[in-house]
């Protein structure tokens, strides 16, 4: 595993009493929990993931943004319920994900949102598609303070990309890469801290070196490969890479396929993390992607209420009881990953 001596120092650098007592807290009440078999839980989630909006200029196969498939209502995140929610988190997050579902760039405040997150003393990361990263939105991005950016660059060549980027430029994509790169060195900025993240899928497997090679020459500071969440597995599916080690379902002897990770009954991301969807509600984690499982509404509600609500224990509960009989759970690979 490499070690990035800039991102590490500079994440650290978040690391306030506050936030460690904290980290603390939650971390020792998930061992008591498990060890219990009952929902305990002290202290407020180390990170949030919270999605700027719902929409996105791509159609990507595996995704409800680009399928336009929820049924939850969509929308863009507004400021003012942004800052308000930061408020109230700031003490004791380590780090603020600004991602969910969508291309967060459409958000048109979203660059302003970070800021604020950045003026608190957060660790900010966002996901993007990378087709909004002109001239402009590089500077703005690097002047907002963001800590870490991620790139999908699915694919080394147009063909491979928008196999399964739907209607996704590889050269915008890359330039926007270079504008990034660009801006930090003119602007005498280590941050943000870029990262091209390549989903491995069967289409571009046999790509892997090259986008590597690519990373370098542009001066991006790091690859990450991901394994690609399927939704129909059980039969294979066109996605899946011939390379298991790239994949996150194993070939059965029966020609059928599985999740390869067991699955535990128990899970950290119930204890130290949650998703807070555009308009307020509160979801477990990013598999949930259309918000069934709503667990509480932050319009409504404050966190720190919600966050030890009947309905969050009762699914921390759930969890500890038999994730096999939690939907969302079924199709979960947590720490199924590969290193770049």
């Amino acid at each position: 595993m490499k070690i990035y001596v800039a991102d590490t120092l500079n994440f650290l650098s978040k690391l306030s009493f506050s936030r460690l007592w904290n980290a603390a807290k939650v971390l020792s009440s998930y061992y008591l929990a498990r060890w219990l078999k009952r929902p305990v839980q002290w202290g407020l989630p180390l990170t949030v993931s919270i999605e700027p909006t719902t929409a996105c200029n791509l159609r990507c196969p595996e995704c409800p943004s680009g399928l336009r498939a929820f049924t939850r209502p969509t929308g863009n995140l507004r400021a003012d319920f942004f800052r308000r929610a930061v408020d109230e988190l700031h003490q004791s997050l380590v780090y603020l994900i600004f991602y969910f579902q969508g291309e967060p760039y459409i958000n048109p405040r979203f660059l302003e949102m970070v800021n604020y997150a950045h003026r608190r003393g957060l660790y900010t990361i966002t996901s993007t598609n990378g087709h909004f990263l002109d001239e402009e939105n590089a500077r703005k991005t690097v002047e907002s303070g963001l800590d870490r950016l991620i790139i999908s660059v699915d694919g080394t060549t147009q063909e491979v990309y928008e196999s399964y980027r739907k209607g996704g430029n590889l050269d915008i994509v890359l330039q926007g890469a270079r504008n990034v790169v660009a801006m930090k060195r003119e602007l005498n900025s280590r941050k943000p801290h870029l990262i091209f993240q390549f989903l491995v899928v069967a289409p571009n497997e046999h790509q892997i070196a090259e986008v590597h090679r690519l990373a370098q020459e542009i001066g991006v500071d790091e690859v990450k490969l991901k394994t690609a969440q399927v939704y129909n597995y059980q039969e294979g599916n066109p996605l899946i890479p011939r390379n298991e080690r790239y994949s996150r379902y194993q070939l059965q002897p029966d020609g059928s396929y599985r999740v390869k990770n067991r699955l535990l009954n128990h899970c950290w991301k119930l204890w130290h993390s949650c998703v807070i969807t555009w308009d307020g509600r509160v979801v477990p984690c990013c598999f949930d992607k259309d918000a069934v499982h709503q667990l509480g509404d932050l319009k409504a509600q404050r966190f720190a209420e919600l966050w030890q609500s009947a309905p969050y224990q009762a699914f921390r509960q759930k969890i500890l009881k038999g994730r096999s009989q939690i939907d969302i759970c079924t199709n979960c690979t947590e720490g199924c990953k590969v290193w770049a």
